[in-house]
């Protein structure tokens, strides 16, 4: 199976960068992983022409046969272990494509909501979609942890 985990726009800080290159890393140890970084939106003010063109992007970038997990505030609450079983079962099922999409700073479109396979609550908090990023790379990480069996997570 491979991971792809796509963003809408660049990491805004420095320090979000390097601790998201570092999971990475980590992450391509376990199985292959890439993120795409989809350009921000230049030009548009209006918050739904914003989601709307972020949405086609996503859509284009996902593709065809992906199993797309959208993350959102209002989706299942998975603790890292269950999140860890989740993962584990996409492979199993022989799943050859994991989507995470992490959208911009409005949501997403309606037809990016109606394309994911499941939506994934990181939180009941609510974080920037800019500190989501390094939030799902160290749950991504930790659950390979967990799959293998490594001391990473304490439980």
């Amino acid at each position: 199976m491979k991971i792809t985990v796509l963003f809408t726009g660049k990491t805004a800080e420095r320090y979000l960068e390097e601790g998201i290159a570092s999971f990475e890393k980590r992450i391509r140890r376990y199985l292959p992983f890439e993120i795409k970084v989809l350009p921000s939106v230049k030009g548009v003010r209006e918050k739904e022409q914003l989601k709307r063109r972020e949405g086609e992007m996503i859509l284009k970038a996902v593709g065809d046969g992906s199993f797309v997990v959208l993350l959102d505030e209002r989706g299942k609450s998975l603790d890292s272990v269950r999140f860890a079983g989740m993962l584990q079962r996409k492979m199993n099922e022989g799943i050859r494509t994991l989507v995470f999409v992490v959208g911009g700073a409005y949501g997403v479109s309606p037809e990016v909501f109606e394309r994911a396979d499941l939506l994934l609550q990181l939180s009941a908090m609510t974080f920037s979609h800019q500190v989501v990023r390094i939030l799902l790379m160290e749950q991504l990480y930790r659950a390979f942890t967990i799959i293998h069996g490594e001391p990473y997570h304490h439980a």
